[in-house]
């Protein structure tokens, strides 16, 4: 499984994630939904690279050009709430994809909050057979829901390729997807890889809870 660590190389990235994780910045919803969809576009770019492409010849008012255009089928895929504006910036670039959502979430299962489960209950996805799937999850933190994200949306095609794009992970979770996604076919993307989990199985430094900070606190 290869794994792609945007924060190995200096790029207007960086700017990004310094902001999200500011305890101030964070204080303004929308530039903070703004960077996760801008950290979205630039991971896209990165990753329509490692596409099959394949020549075409387009006909301009002058004449012919031959140019190499992306031949791969994309599915856009995400993990609801969190995951919409980072599924926004991907689709921003690969404005042609079909979408796919599902809904996991997870859940405590003890009065201290240090076990986690992980519920789903949404899914709709067009047909991912011999496509090539980009799951669009900001955290990657325990992989539990990755992993079942994955298997749901699994039920409608197995794709050719997949690319787990996240905006932070940890350890934990890129092993937890290294056993549970096909290794040969995986590809992990993340703009920063932060050392642990805390108790609450959140990443740390991380930025804390993303969806709340997209769209505010839940019940």
């Amino acid at each position: 499984m290869q794994i792609y660590d945007l924060s190995k190389e200096n790029s207007i990235v960086n700017q990004f994630m310094a902001e999200l994780r500011d305890a101030d910045y964070q204080r303004n919803r929308l530039l903070f939904r703004n960077n996760i969809m801008r950290i979205g576009e630039m991971m896209a770019y990165e990753i329509s690279k490692k596409l099959d492409y394949a020549a075409r010849d387009i006909t301009t008012p002058l004449g012919t050009s031959r140019i190499n255009l992306p031949a791969d089928d994309i599915v856009l895929a995400t993990i609801l709430r969190a995951g919409l504006p980072f599924h926004t910036g991907f689709l921003n670039v690969f404005d042609h994809a079909g979408n796919a959502f599902v809904s996991a979430y997870r859940e405590y299962t003890d009065d201290s909050h240090t076990e986690v489960g992980i519920h789903v209950e949404y899914l709709a996805t067009p047909d991912l057979g011999g496509k090539t799937l980009i799951i669009a999850d900001p955290m990657l933190a325990t992989g539990g829901s990755m992993e079942l994200g994955y298997k749901a949306f699994l039920t409608h095609g197995t794709p050719k390729r997949i690319h787990v794009a996240c905006v932070i992970a940890a350890p934990d979770g890129i092993e937890h997807v290294k056993n549970s996604l096909p290794a040969d076919r995986t590809t992990v993307w993340c703009s920063a890889i932060d050392p642990a989990l805390n108790e609450h199985k959140y990443i740390v430094p991380g930025f804390g809870d993303a969806g709340d900070l997209c769209y505010g606190g839940k019940m």
